[in-house]
Order: structure tokens, then sequence, then C-alpha cells
């Protein structure tokens, strides 16, 4: 599992001119059972995308196609965890140890 964590790299009035986008694209992907959930940080510096899988190298190709990415506002941090504990609402997602 993955928290992708962006953080702003350009003022708001730019972050939300592309913000319909942004939304489209974690749309997409929910559609498609990789994101988990996501909401902006408090304070509004940024935000946090909870994914699902195992293949970071998808997950890194991934978030170069948001348009937040693209167009140069917003940068991401990656960070895998191995989710071995679950609310039972992502029992699905839980995932065993790799030791």
């Amino acid at each position: 599992m993955f928290v992708l964590d962006v953080t702003y790299s350009a003022p708001l009035d730019r972050v939300e001119a592309l913000l319909p986008a942004h939304i489209a694209w974690l749309e997409e992907h929910y559609a498609a059972g990789v994101f988990l959930a996501s909401g902006p940080k408090d304070p509004r510096e940024g935000g946090v995308i909870l994914a699902g899988g195992d293949d970071r190298a998808a997950i890194e190709k991934l978030v170069t196609t948001d348009p937040f990415t693209i167009a140069g506002v917003g940068e991401y941090t990656i960070t895998e965890f191995i989710a071995t504990r679950t609310a039972p609402a992502l029992e699905p997602y839980r995932q065993q140890p790799t030791v």
C-alpha cells in the first residue's frame, strides 16, 4: 500500500485552476480500484492519497500523469508500507508481512 503525499509548489490560484482535471484523474483511479481515500491537507498546502497495490514502479508512473505534476504545481512523495492491519472495510487490502 502507498501513501502519496503531494505538496503544492505553486500559488493556490494555479492549483485551483487545475482542480477539475485533478479530480477527474482521481476519479479515474478510484474507478480502477487503485485509490482508496484522498483529500486536501489542513492547512491547504497539498493533499494525500491512499493507494492500494504493491508495484512501486506503477505508482511512480501513475503520479506523473496527475495534472498537478504535469503542470508543475505539485510534487509527490511516495511512502510504501505493508498494511498488515486494517479496518474491516479495508480487509481486502490487508497484506502479509514480507519478513
